[in-house]
């Protein structure tokens, strides 16, 4: 029913997972003498944290934030915190697992504020990276994929709430957002 409103496939479900387990083995290589906490951005990224974490071989921890700098399909700069950790990181090492780097506004703030809370460190892991609409200077140290500024939604990317269960990333027909 959602794929009628869906432009093109642009990366497959097979694709997600094979890129996945190659992220899992780098960060497994990284952080072999250490466990780092991951910091999954709600909501867009759960389902990426779920196929990646299967390909991790390191007793990981994971916690949520609810960030939002959103309305609509732009981001707008003004950051939310909705839900922050439930766990103290002070003295840990962070990585933030993302859905998409589009402006940088997002994982600025947040990175800045983990960072306020006292961690060791903070690198970031993101399924899409979109360096074309980059107005920050921020760079994610383990990229699934970059794509092209087009309107993405599937696997947790969402517009409007709608098309976050697509198991694949499609671009939206154009109609539907402007």
């Amino acid at each position: 029913m959602l794929e009628k409103d869906i432009k093109k496939v642009l990366i497959s479900e097979e694709q997600i997972v094979a890129r996945a387990k190659e992220l899992g083995a780098r960060i497994t290589e990284d952080y072999k003498d250490r466990s780092p906490l991951m910091v999954a951005l709600l909501r867009g990224s759960v389902p990426f944290l779920a196929e990646l974490i299967k390909h991790i071989d390191l007793d990981i921890q994971y916690d949520f934030m609810d960030v939002t700098s959103y309305e609509g399909t732009e981001s707008v700069g003004d950051i939310k915190i909705l839900k922050d950790l439930d766990t103290s990181i002070r003295g840990l090492d962070i990585l933030v697992v993302e859905d998409i780097v589009d402006t940088g506004r997002t994982l600025s703030a947040v990175v800045k504020t983990l960072y306020n809370k006292g961690a060791n460190s903070v690198k970031i892991v993101t399924l899409l990276d979109k360096p074309s609409r980059r107005v920050k200077d921020i760079r994610a140290d383990y990229i699934g994929f970059e794509v092209e500024n087009e309107f993405v939604v599937g696997y947790g990317m969402d517009f409007n709430q709608k098309y976050r269960c697509l198991p694949y990333i499609g671009v939206l027909k154009d109609e539907l957002y402007q």
